[in-house]
């Protein structure tokens, strides 16, 4: 009870919070939040807003299997958001966008532009709705379940919890919330670092003398080209999927839209790429000592990493106060991913699709609409109920920002037009193309993409765009 207890008083400080920074409520506070919002306030809001709970749950348990090889695409990331920062950014400020597909509108024509805001709303909600309904999972397994309260009350309980926060001012309320989750975020996991530690029977400087010799602790991998951890590999890989997944995503880009200028918009970006780094060196550490702890007590690592946290958090093995704080944890971070996805899925609907930016009565109806779509997706996924279709559709999604970045690219650094209505069969066919390979490559020369596959990706829409293009006129550019 003591944790429901925790959820709803949470739940209640997030909600008086949106009251108090959002007087007013209209697109103009939705969508871009008068473009008022101080830029260091983005920045460390972005942070968690980055980490989904399942990023909260999996990156502890990756030191298992590739050790903290993660950390090689982080410093990939930052090259990413340095790219976001002085290319994208400038484009997106000059034209005074509120979405960033409408860039597609102004540069390509209307099939790209509806292509590429069809392909964010569709995986956005698939890859969103996935994240939730892990958390969701988790929250009702070691929380809701024991007080007899059903799993589509859970789900529906917690998106109406979301719809509260935010209906009224949108993407504002999300700068100021998502700093307060932040802070919950990242409070809860050094909490925990601190009760594992003392659960070692080591201090805090101990503690870091072993991890720093232990083998799990290895950060770099130069010699295996073949291995899906190769630094380059990794290091390339991050880069793009930052450029991809950040700079040509809604959900991402939003809040950086709402900074007064672009200078300070800039700065937020380089800021929050260089956080990054400690932000998930953290859980890897973390991960690490759980890995020690579990061998200090003889027990059996989990068949699933995913649940190395979760064995020792969420069971109560630690105590009651790791538990409420891996609870704590675990809402801020899937919650501050979740609200701004809603949110940009929201402003991409009423601002690309239906084309009426300034239609309140529509804004309210298809934020209330998306909010009841995702929790029909999250129960979907509960009615499969396997892992196999969860993982199919992780993979889907991956294969759906390849085409985004091929238009970008295309719009970016060529002088060329393409024929408008070859656009959307030509983003449909370069994933399928990337999928077909992919088979064939593993089949004969048991070589498997990786990250690698998205540059790919992109690479086909690229040419595809490239063949069915002609010359701008110099009157066109």
């Amino acid at each position: 009870m003591i944790i429901i207890t925790t959820i709803l008083a949470y739940f209640a400080v997030l909600w008086i919070l949106s009251r108090f920074v959002t007087r007013k409520s209209s697109n103009e506070v939705f969508f871009r939040a008068e473009r008022k919002s101080p830029w260091y306030m983005v920045a460390f809001g972005m942070i968690g807003a980055s980490i989904s709970g399942v990023s909260f749950v999996s990156v502890p348990g990756m030191p298992v299997h590739i050790n903290m090889y993660y950390l090689q695409m982080c410093l990939g990331f930052i090259l990413g958001y340095f790219a976001i920062a002085f290319i994208l950014l400038p484009i997106y400020y000059k034209l005074n966008l509120t979405t960033i597909y409408s860039y597609l509108q102004q540069r390509l024509g209307m099939k790209a532009y509806k292509t590429g805001a069809w392909f964010f709303l569709l995986s956005k909600m698939t890859r969103a709705a996935v994240s939730f309904y892990v958390v969701c999972m988790l929250l009702h397994q070691f929380v809701f379940e024991a007080q007899g309260i059903p799993f589509f009350v859970t789900v529906i309980g917690l998106v109406a919890l979301i719809w509260m926060y935010t209906h009224r001012g949108g993407v504002k309320t999300l700068v100021w919330t998502d700093t307060f989750q932040t802070i919950f975020l990242f409070g809860a996991l050094i909490l925990i670092i601190i009760n594992v530690t003392d659960a070692l029977g080591m201090t805090l400087g101990e503690a870091t003398n072993t991890i720093r010799e232990s083998t799990y602790s290895q950060v770099f991998l130069f010699d295996d080209w073949l291995s899906k951890q190769n630094f380059w590999k990794q290091f390339l890989s991050g880069m793009f999927v930052v450029i991809v997944m950040t700079g040509l995503d809604q959900d991402m880009m939003q809040k950086n839209l709402t900074c007064k200028t672009l200078r300070e918009a800039q700065k937020d970006m380089c800021t929050y790429g260089f956080f990054f780094i400690p932000a998930n060196l953290l859980f890897l550490v973390l991960g690490v000592l759980l890995i020690m702890l579990t061998q200090q007590q003889g027990l059996q690592l989990p068949a699933n990493t995913d649940d190395l946290l979760p064995m020792y958090a969420a069971t109560g093995k630690l105590g009651t106060t790791v538990t409420v704080l891996f609870t704590i944890g675990i809402v801020a971070a899937c919650f501050s991913s979740a609200d701004s996805a809603l949110t940009a899925l929201t402003t991409s609907f009423c601002v690309d699709i239906k084309e009426r930016p300034h239609d309140e009565g529509l804004r309210r109806k298809a934020h209330l609409g998306i909010c009841v779509v995702f929790a029909v997706f999250i129960l979907l996924f509960r009615a499969v109920n396997s892992t196999n279709i969860i993982d199919a559709i992780y993979t889907l999604c991956s294969y759906t920002y390849g085409p985004l970045l091929g238009l970008f690219a295309f719009g970016l650094f060529t002088h060329r037009q393409p024929t408008d209505h070859y656009v959307p069969f030509i983003a449909i066919a370069s994933p399928v193309a990337c999928y077909l390979l992919d088979i064939l490559t593993t089949h004969f020369t048991g070589y498997t993409f990786g990250y690698e596959l998205l540059m790919l990706n992109g690479l086909l829409t690229f040419l595809g765009l490239w063949v069915f293009s002609k010359r701008q006129q110099t009157k066109d550019k």
